[in-house]
């Protein structure tokens, strides 16, 4: 029983198989035809003989179900890739805000209809939340041991990418002297050019993004100046949304002149194809967050998620992530631009990354997060 599935969601399915080369079908009998003429895939080179068992388990299911909060642009080409590996098994990606994400899976559970095989997310601090709750199934993946130690959540969690965070602004109505080199700076800026920047300010509606409320928690407790910060968005009449790529097209498009905490791997990608678009990282601190993978405790599809969990975190796969995804790779052995290696480099002593420990969940406790939204509401002027 799907009934919650939107039209939208079956047609951007639909779309984005049209974009893999998926063949047309008149219906679910044809498709499941057309993949049982596909050639048996063989394991990945290097792998055990009897990864050849988990592949077939794979095929047989047929099907994989992924939620995730990567825009289904930026991932398309390893949605492809891993079709060319295996192309008996059907991918469907749902590309969803991180809290969508999280209280879908969470409400189908509980339903116990169908739901994802995988949860891919930047929400760090929900992603753990499931992983401590016990909805993560334990995988030792044979790709492990090619990824750094803090990558690995116990076999139940994968950090497949990094991201810096950022802000984003238009060249056109900022000027490069104003642009700010730290949270003070920002809140410095705010607070004394309220002509040029009333309504010219957005970043994360906290209540609608994980990952924003993610963001706005770890600001809190990184420097003083958050507070600041969100005391002259009200006074600006900041406005908010719910994803990066929403704040991107708003400074892109002039509507907006700042947009704060944007994902920097986004950012930057759009600012080598738009001109309008500059992006800064703080030098006081930037967080640097963890995309995080888990198969769910209840896949129905268990082995097919094995092989996308494994294929993301490939040489293979990292490599296609950073060059073609522009997603930072966590791999060592992945060269260019779009590593975790290389942002280190780029960031030095300011990189701050969200560590998994005991308080990242901390805020999502009922009355924390309350007590913390309450805050933000009174600070920028939402009441």
């Amino acid at each position: 029983m799907r009934n919650h599935r939107t039209p939208r969601l079956a047609r951007r399915r639909a779309l984005l198989g049209l974009a893999l080369g998926w063949p047309l079908a008149s219906s679910a009998q044809d498709a499941n035809e057309l993949l049982d003429y596909a050639p048996r895939a063989k394991p990945p080179p290097g792998y055990a003989p009897d990864y050849a068992s988990v592949v077939r388990a794979a095929e047989d299911e047929g099907r994989l179900v992924i939620y995730a909060t990567a825009d289904a642009d930026l991932v398309r080409p390893m949605l492809a890739d891993f079709r060319s590996m295996y192309p008996r098994v059907r991918v469907e990606y749902d590309d969803l805000t991180s809290t969508e994400l999280y209280h879908r899976y969470l409400a189908e559970t509980q339903l116990e209809t169908e739901s994802a095989d995988v949860l891919w997310s930047s929400a760090m601090d929900l992603q753990a939340s499931l992983v401590r709750r016990g909805y993560a199934m334990t995988y030792a993946s044979p790709e492990a041991s090619g990824l750094p130690a803090w990558a690995r959540w116990q076999d139940q969690g994968w950090a497949t990418s990094i991201d810096p965070v950022a802000i984003a602004y238009n060249r056109k109505l900022l000027r490069a002297a104003q642009v700010p080199r730290t949270h003070a700076d920002l809140a410095q800026l705010l607070a004394t050019q309220a002509g040029q920047l009333r309504r010219k300010v957005v970043t994360y509606d906290i209540e609608k993004s994980g990952l924003g409320f993610l963001l706005a928690t770890q600001d809190a407790t990184a420097g003083p100046a958050f507070w600041d910060i969100a005391a002259e968005l009200g006074r600006l009449d900041a406005r908010y949304v719910s994803t990066t790529a929403a704040m991107l097209r708003q400074v892109a498009n002039g509507s907006m002149a700042i947009a704060y905490n944007v994902l920097g791997a986004y950012a930057t990608g759009q600012a080598q194809h738009n001109a309008a678009i500059g992006v800064a990282f703080l030098t006081d601190y930037t967080l640097v967050l963890s995309r995080i993978q888990l198969i769910s405790q209840r896949a129905r599809h268990p082995n097919a998620a094995r092989l996308w969990v494994d294929y993301t975190l490939s040489r293979r796969g990292q490599t296609l992530m950073a060059q073609r995804a522009g997603l930072y790779a966590v791999r060592s052995d992945v060269g260019g631009d779009t590593t975790a290696a290389r942002l280190v480099t780029q960031l030095g002593t300011s990189m701050r990354p969200i560590q998994n420990d005991a308080a990242l969940t901390r805020h999502l406790d009922i009355a924390a997060y309350r007590e913390f939204v309450t805050r933000w509401r009174t600070a920028t002027g939402q009441k």
